[in-house]
C-alpha cells in the first residue's frame, strides 16, 4: 500500500477550500498538496503544502504528480457559467485541456483515484424541469456545460479503456460563508446573505420565481468523500452522478431571510445570467447516488438560512480563485 498523496488542483475556489480542510481531518496534513493559480501570498493556505500550479501546464503537472508520488487527484479548477459565457474559449481551454492532462497523466503513473465535478449545467431546454433524472436528455446551452458534458465522457472513456478509477458528481449551487463565490449562475444564493447581514437592498440578477436547485457547502463536501470512499463495485455511474438536496427562488429564499431579518430588501433585475437559469432543471432526481453509495443530504432550505446568517463575515471571507 502506497502512502495516501493527495493532489487537490483548483484549491483556492469555493469549493477547493473547503474540500482541502476536509481532506486534510481526513488523511492527516502531510497527505494534502493544495495547488492554484494564485501565488502563495494571494492564496492564503497555510494548512497543508501549496504549489502554485496551472493544469493546462501539463510539464508542470506531471513534475508535481511524479516529485511529489501523488496517489489521488481532485480536479476542482474551472471556469463557471457566467465567466465562461463571457470568455468561451478560455473556458474551454481551462475545462477540457485541464481535464485531459489529467487523465493522461493519471494513466500514466497509476494514480489510483481521480475525482472531477461535473454539474447541473450539462441539462439543458430539453430536459425535464422536475426530479430531472439521471439519464434525462442534455444539449447544454452554454460553454461550461458543454464543457462538461464531454468531460463527463472523457471521464468513462478512460474508466472504460484505461480502467483508470474517475468518480464524479453533477453539483447544483453551491452556498457557503467561507468562500466567495467564483462565477456561478446561482451566486445570488451566497452573496443575498452578505447584503443581509450588512442590512443592505439586494440586487437579485435572476427574477424572483426562478427555481433552481442548490446545496449547502457542508453537504457537497461530505458528497464528494462519501463517493471517493464507497467501493469501487458500487459506481454505477462513470459519467457524473445527479447529486440534490433543496430547490428554491430567489423570492423563497428572501422570505426566509426576513424571518430573522426583518427589515431585508430585495430587487430583481434581470441579466443574461437569466437566460442561462431558464435552461436549467428546477429540481434534480438523484435516487441513483442513493442507491449506490448511500447520499442524503442533511441540509434543507431553513438550515442553510440559519447557518448563512450566523457565519457570514465579510471581514473574514476568503478570497477565491477564478479557475
Amino acid at each position: 500500500m502506497r502512502e495516501e498523496k493527495i493532489l487537490v488542483i483548483g484549491a483556492c475556489g469555493q469549493l477547493g477550500r473547503e474540500l482541502t480542510l476536509a481532506l486534510k481531518e481526513k488523511y492527516g496534513k502531510k497527505a494534502v498538496i493544495a495547488c492554484d493559480r494564485l501565488e502563495p501570498a494571494r492564496a492564503k493556505v497555510s494548512e497543508v503544502k501549496y504549489i502554485r500550479l496551472d493544469v493546462m501546464n501539463k510539464a508542470h503537472l506531471q513534475l508535481v504528480m511524479v516529485d511529489e508520488k501523488v496517489t489521488q487527484v481532485y480536479l476542482l479548477a474551472a471556469m463557471l457559467s457566467a465567466s465562461g459565457e463571457k470568455d468561451p474559449s478560455m473556458a474551454w481551454q481551462v475545462n477540457m485541456d485541464g481535464l485531459l492532462n489529467v487523465l493522461e497523466l493519471s494513466v500514466r503513473y497509476g494514480i489510483a483515484k481521480v475525482f472531477w465535478p461535473s454539474s447541473i449545467a450539462v441539462f439543458g431546454p430539453e430536459s425535464p424541469k422536475i426530479n430531472c433524472g439521471q439519464h434525462a436528455f442534455t444539449i447544454p446551452t452554454t460553454v461550461y456545460g458543454i464543457s462538461k458534458l464531454s468531460g463527463e465522457y472523457w471521464c468513462r472513456y478512460y474508466f472504460e479503456k484505461f480502467g483508470l478509477d474517475v468518480r464524479s458528481l453533477r453539483y447544483p449551487g453551491l452556498v457557503s460563508h467561507k468562500a466567495l463565490p467564483g462565477g456561478g449562475t446561482t451566486d445570488y444564493a451566497v452573496d443575498i446573505f452578505y447584503k443581509a447581514n450588512a442590512g443592505e437592498k439586494f440586487s437579485c440578477f435572476l427574477k424572483p420565481d426562478t427555481a433552481l436547485p442548490m446545496m449547502f457547502m457542508d453537504d457537497a463536501v461530505r458528497a464528494t468523500l462519501e463517493l471517493m470512499d464507497a467501493p469501487r463495485d458500487n459506481i454505477s455511474v462513470r459519467t457524473s452522478y445527479n447529486l440534490s438536496s433543496v430547490s428554491f427562488t430567489p423570492a423563497e429564499l428572501a422570505a426566509e431571510i426576513r424571518k430573522v431579518e426583518r427589515d431585508f430588501q430585495i430587487v430583481y433585475l434581470p441579466d443574461f445570467r437569466q437566460e442561462i437559469a431558464d435552461s436549467w432543471p428546477a429540481s434534480i432526481n438523484d435516487d441513483r447516488a442513493r442507491e449506490d453509495w448511500g447520499w442524503s443530504p442533511r441540509f434543507g432550505t431553513v438550515e442553510i438560512v440559519k447557518v448563512m446568517l450566523e457565519n457570514v463575515n465579510v471581514e473574514k471571507v476568503v478570497e477565491v480563485s477564478a479557475t
